[in-house]
């Protein structure tokens, strides 16, 4: 089974940028989907950013939009990326990469494939 580990957490001030990456063990090539979820403090896993199978379309939650772009790579697609700019104390949380066969979805439990979560801290 594929195993997602994230990077790039860490603490910043707002306004300022962070770049994570998830990367998965195995080859999951284009037939996944995959995204980024986030948990802050006190509430449920939201969804944040993700792309469908073979790159084709992406997606974002409001609260993203203008401001993460989340990228794949093209070769083999294991490797994802999500640039965060503009960070505000509310992007604060631990950040997941999940993956799923099927398609981009916004609820957490339609993916099978989960990486351990890196904590992304924002100062005000």
């Amino acid at each position: 089974q594929a195993q997602l580990v994230e990077s790039g957490g860490g603490l910043v001030q707002a306004g300022g940028s962070l770049r994570h990456s998830c990367t998965a063990s195995a080859r999951i090539g284009g037939n996944y989907a995959m995204a980024w979820f986030r948990r802050a403090p006190g509430k449920d896993r939201e969804f944040v950013a993700g792309v469908s199978r073979n790159n084709n379309a992406t997606s974002y939650a409001d609260s993203a939009k203008g401001r993460f772009t989340l990228s794949r790579d093209n070769t083999h697609y294991n490797t994802m990326y999500l640039q965060m700019n503009s960070l505000t104390p509310e992007d604060t949380g631990v950040y997941y990469c999940a993956a799923n066969r099927y398609d981009v979805k916004p609820d957490p439990s339609q993916y099978t494939h989960w990486g351990p979560g890196t904590q992304v801290t924002v100062s005000t």
